[in-house]
Formats: structure tokens, sequence, C-alpha cells
């Protein structure tokens, strides 16, 4: 096995504070998002799991009308070392918010449900070169 090719990032309150993270634009707040990664292709497909994640949190809780003052998701995985095959990604969640713990577990719930990329990377897609 490989490493566990870790990524993090954060919005609002939760955004990274180490001078390495990269700052990038962010519809759903003013400050942006920060991106705390390795430039791999194992760490980019990770990112993009977290990054979708990270997103779909501030989505579906304006549909609940949840207040969100920040997010923090971190996903990491590792691949076999002779086919290269992913044994899988795993994300965690943090949230400031002042929604209930119940309110907050139904939110991820929702969002672990909806989210695309996590949801097209579970459902596998072939990738071709054209």
């Amino acid at each position: 096995m490989m490493d566990q090719f870790e990524v993090t990032v954060g919005a609002g309150s939760l955004r990274h504070t180490d001078p390495a993270a990269t700052a990038f634009p962010h519809r759903w707040t003013p400050e942006g998002v920060t991106v705390h990664t390795d430039f791999t292709g194992a760490h980019l497909l990770h990112l993009a799991a977290a990054g979708c994640v990270l997103n779909d949190v501030y989505r579906e809780a304006a549909a609940l009308s949840l207040p969100i003052e920040g997010v923090r998701v971190r996903a990491s995985g590792s691949f076999d070392t002779t086919t290269w095959a992913s044994t899988g990604i795993t994300y965690t969640v943090d949230l400031d918010s002042p929604a209930s713990p119940a309110e907050q577990a139904r939110l991820l719930d929702i969002v672990d449900d909806v989210a695309e990329i996590p949801r097209a990377i579970r459902a596998g897609a072939p990738v071709r070169r054209h």
C-alpha cells in the first residue's frame, strides 16, 4: 500500500491558516476556500471528492436553512502498489455551526447521499484517451 494521500479543504471559520495552503474563490463564501495538498494524481482524486463534499455542505445547508460558519473536509486513501487501483477514499467533515448535533448529522447524511463526485467515484467510470 502507498501513503494515504491526504488533502484538506476548508472554508469560513475553518479555512486553513498554513501559508502552504492555496486559496481559491468560492461560490458559497466571500473569503474563498483553502486547499492543503500535494500535487499528485492521487491527491487530486481525493481533492475532487473533498471539494465536492465541502460545496455540497453549503448548498444543502442553505436548502435546509441551517447556518454554517465554517467547513473543513479531509479526504485520504491508498492505492495498491502493483495495480495502482484505489483501495478507497475516506473523508471526515468538521462543521462550525450553531445548528443542533442532530441537524448537523442529518445535513451530513444528506450530503453523503447527494455529493456528485463521491457518487461518481463509487459508481466507477471508464476513462479513455480520445
